[in-house]
């Protein structure tokens, strides 16, 4: 199995110093007809900035379903010929970044479960709190005759292959209404989309967490993590899938049930990084939100400066907005090496000494002689910034502002972003003016929460800012019940099956 690589298309200059990481895109059509397979990889490619961990592709011919799931990013993992081998009229696609169980083959999306009646595969955006009670669930659940164990012998340790058991077992009623049990007693983020031969489902959390769409084509309908992938194959967006809705698809149309009371609680760092920018939530355009956030940063902290530039590309949106505030000229101060998205290769502690500069480079000419300033989306660790502020320098850079167009994150996230712990987060330890000194700038100013959640369009009461503030939406367990290891920890793979007609690269 290959091991390691930076797992994100993001500006980090040392590979081992990330930024938030979002937990995976979801994709599902039901298309009778069409090339369901080529457009879930479309979709996927669409989505592959929400996961570059895995992914993983499943398809029904209305008799039996095919999973396609390996290592890397969807370009690496999918070929002219596999696709091909995948025929059928409906499918689910998945792009993982984990945050349940370890980046391993095993927890690669969708998971897969045979069962009495047929099989099924699910894809899974987010992250589960009660994984604890779900594996009690899970284990309590009876054997069935025959084959088929329940519990299985396998080495999935992630929250999405014990919802799949869940969902799998329900001799005396359809997937459908075993569905509509199980879905009220998980707790956290989750857009699922499932399948099984012959019908497609997706649901979202009461909170609406994380973003799921529902789109419409000519011969049939499409579900996504953001309505950017509609775009892509062509399909036109007809709404929000809701929170606490369960959508299902197959010959008789599409129906919906509602299993839960909504109570939004967006996340608002879909808009301040982790969406696309050309996305939409809640009727907010993602780009329009990031340009608003720096216009905020500028009348907040103003600055006399000769160049305002972006991080690419997560922080250019913000710059731009911050620019056309201060009336300080746009450009661009760094280069970005446009081909590195996912690398295998480690550099050594030596080569990193050495100023190994994987992602990003400073155009001198922009830069000397003048005083800058930076736009960036956050600030994790710090050891990214520091990096950019000393190439700056090295440039010729007089003076470094850096503007960071979310609050301090002080707060890790257990709905589906890896930050890092909060022991790790720079600013749970130092203020404003400590951080500024650490990572060497001449200032720093984030922006405020109220003027980041302004610029969303949204109330504050619907969405999350647990990061930001430490107030969690969804009542969180024991410390001892949560975490990105939990099963491996705590359980020797008590989830999948083991009748697998999966194919996977060797």
């Amino acid at each position: 199995m290959r091991k390691g690589g930076d797992g994100r298309l993001t500006t980090a200059i040392d590979p081992h110093d990330q930024g938030p990481q979002d937990a995976c895109g979801v994709f599902g059509v039901w298309a009778p007809g069409e090339d369901v397979a080529k457009l879930t990889y479309f979709g996927l490619y669409a989505l592959q900035h929400r996961g570059q961990e895995s992914a993983g592709i499943a398809v029904s011919n209305g008799r039996q379903i095919l999973v396609y799931k390996d290592m890397g990013l969807v370009s690496q993992v999918f070929d002219e010929s596999t696709l091909e081998s995948l025929k059928g009229h409906l499918a689910i696609g998945h792009s993982r970044y984990s945050t349940t169980g370890a980046s391993t083959w095993h927890n690669a999306q969708p998971t897969f479960r045979p069962t009495a009646d047929g099989s099924i595969a699910l894809g899974h955006n987010g992250n589960l709190i009660n994984t604890h009670e779900l594996r009690e669930m899970v284990q309590a659940l009876p054997g069935p005759d025959g084959e088929l164990d329940i519990k299985g012998v396998e080495s999935a340790t992630n929250d999405t292959s014990l919802v799949t058991a869940l969902l799998a077992h329900h001799p005396d009623t359809s997937l459908e209404q075993r569905a509509l049990e199980v879905l009220p007693q998980l707790r956290g983020a989750y857009c699922f989309v499932w399948m099984n031969e012959n019908t497609l489902y997706a649901a979202r959390d009461p909170q609406g967490i994380r973003p799921l769409v529902l789109g419409r084509l000519e011969r049939g309908w499409v579900v996504a993590s953001e309505d950017a992938a509609l775009a892509t194959i062509g399909a036109s967006v007809v709404r929000e899938v809701e929170p606490g809705e369960m959508i299902v698809i197959d010959e008789n149309g599409l129906r919906s049930h509602k299993f839960a009371e909504p109570d939004r609680k967006g996340c608002v760092f879909e808009y301040v990084y982790l969406a696309r920018p050309d996305a939409t939530i809640s009727g907010r355009n993602v780009h329009e939100a990031r340009v608003e956030m720096g216009r905020q940063l500028a009348r907040e902290f103003p600055v006399e400066a000769d160049l305002v530039m972006p991080v690419p590309e997560s922080g250019t949106p913000a710059a731009s907005g911050y620019a056309a505030e201060s009336g300080i000229p746009f450009g661009q101060g760094f280069v970005k090496n446009a081909y590195v998205g996912r690398t295998f290769i480690q550099p050594s502690q030596t080569l990193r000494q050495l100023g190994i500069r994987l992602k990003l480079n400073a155009l001198e000419h922009m830069i000397r002689g003048k005083r800058v300033v930076v736009v960036d989306d956050s600030i994790v660790r710090g050891n990214t910034q520091r990096a950019q502020v000393r190439m700056l320098r090295e440039a010729g850079a007089l003076e470094v502002h850096v503007r960071i167009s979310s609050p301090p994150v002080k707060w890790p996230c257990f709905y589906g972003i890896d930050f890092a712990t909060r022991a790790e987060l720079i600013a749970n330890g130092l203020d404003v003016d400590e951080i500024a000194a650490s990572v060497g700038a001449d200032s720093l100013g984030y922006i405020s929460l109220e003027g980041m959640i302004e610029a969303t369009g949204q109330p504050a009461e619907r969405l999350c800012q647990a990061c930001f503030t430490g107030q969690y939406p969804i009542e969180l367990p024991d410390e001892s019940l949560l975490g990105k290891h939990l099963l491996e920890a705590t359980l020797q793979s008590p989830t999948m099956g083991r009748a697998l007609p999966v194919l996977n690269n060797p």
